[in-house]
Order: structure tokens, then sequence, then C-alpha cells
């Protein structure tokens, strides 16, 4: 049984981080539907992916951090140590044989061997960067991931809208649409909208202006 873990959503500000797991007997129906990273294909033919992924994989698992979440635990760990925490708690429960994960840390290695440490069992892991465009599992893996993260996002969109009439982006600190957005809600609620990622230095940034702009006003 193989395994692939990846993620989506890891630098936005806005947001949840998504993580999935897939397993499968082998790779030969992913490779023939040409599954790879999610960020090459289109969002249209992700969705389609997505529901024939679910359809045939052996098992799947979905872990959503929301942003919430991901400030209180930053506190007290890393980014990669959130991520490599919720890497283990699927493939714990997905108990693959072979595990092949997309490596959030710079050293790729100690990336699968910290995941490896946390599993009751040991399977092989094979730790890679850029394994969702090496790997074909690991791509059905970004898919799931990619996915669910959208729709998480179009709903926060929906909810978020209802106060403020305007269009939330991706959710990425680069992206102009969401940069327009956070700075509108913040000049006119004084604070950062719910869904936010407030340690993140965009969000941090924005409520630093925010107070600057007031204090000129005096």
């Amino acid at each position: 049984m193989i395994c692939g873990v990846d993620e989506a959503g890891r630098g936005p500000v806005v947001g949840p981080l998504v993580i999935a797991g897939v397993t499968f007997e082998n790779d030969l129906e992913l490779i023939e539907n040409n599954v790879r990273d999610s960020k090459k294909i289109t969002p249209k033919r992700r969705e389609i992916l997505s529901k024939r992924i679910k359809e045939s994989a052996v098992n799947y698992e979905i872990i959503l951090i929301s942003a919430s979440d991901i400030d209180h635990m930053r506190k007290v760990m890393t980014l990669n140590e959130i991520e490599v925490n919720a890497f283990s708690k699927i493939i714990e429960k997905l108990k693959p044989d072979i595990c092949y994960v997309d490596a959030a840390d710079v050293n790729n290695e100690r990336f699968g061997k910290n995941i490896l440490s946390r599993l009751s069992f040991k399977p092989e892991i094979i730790s890679k960067h850029k394994a969702d465009d090496i790997y074909p599992i690991v791509g059905a893996a970004s898919i799931l991931a990619k996915t669910r993260r959208d729709e998480e996002v179009q709903m926060i969109s929906q909810e978020l809208k209802k106060k403020l009439d305007m269009s939330l982006g991706s959710g990425y600190p680069a992206d102009p649409v969401t940069q327009k957005f956070l700075r509108k809600w913040v000049k006119t609620f004084g604070k950062l909208p719910p869904h936010t990622r407030h340690s993140w230095k965009t969000a941090q940034n924005l409520l630093k202006e925010s107070k600057i702009k007031k204090l000129d006003e005096f």
C-alpha cells in the first residue's frame, strides 16, 4: 500500500492549512489520469480529479488547521513542526507500507525522520522537495488538499462579504486583492477579520499601519 501526503495553505494570511493523505495499491490509475502537482492543474480539472481520487482511493484523510489554531500552536512550535505533527497523524490513520511526503523542511531527510519518530509503526518514508511534481500519489494528495482549501476560502469569502462587500481573493499575502480587502477591513472595523492568521507579519504590519494612521489623526 502506497500513500502520499501533502499540504495546501502553508503561506496564506487568511484561511486554514489543509493536509491531505491518500492511499492506493499502486499509482497506475493516477498515471493514466495524469495526476500531478495541483498548482499545475486548472481549478476545474482539480475538482474532477479530486472526485475521481476520492472514489478510487483505498482510503484518504484530510486535516484542517484553522488560522486561530495556527496562531495558538506557533506560540510553542514552528510551522514545520505543525506540519510534521499533522503529516504523522494522517499517516498513522492510513497505515501505508510506503509513504511519499512533500518535505516542508529545507532538509528533506530530517522532515521524513521527524515524521517517522512520531509513528507507532515504521513504514518506509520517502521525503522529497516538490514530491507533488515527482510522485503521482503525492500529486493526488495535493489535489485533495488544494480543492478542500479552495472550498474553505470560498466559504470564508462569502461569510466576510456579508460585512464588507469586496472580494477576499486567494488569502495569500502577495495577492493584491487580499491586501486591499484586509486594509479596508482593518480601516472599517479597527481589527483583523475572522480567519486571519494574526501571527503573520502581513497581519501585524496592517495593524501597525492602522494604529499609526489613527495617531496621525490627532
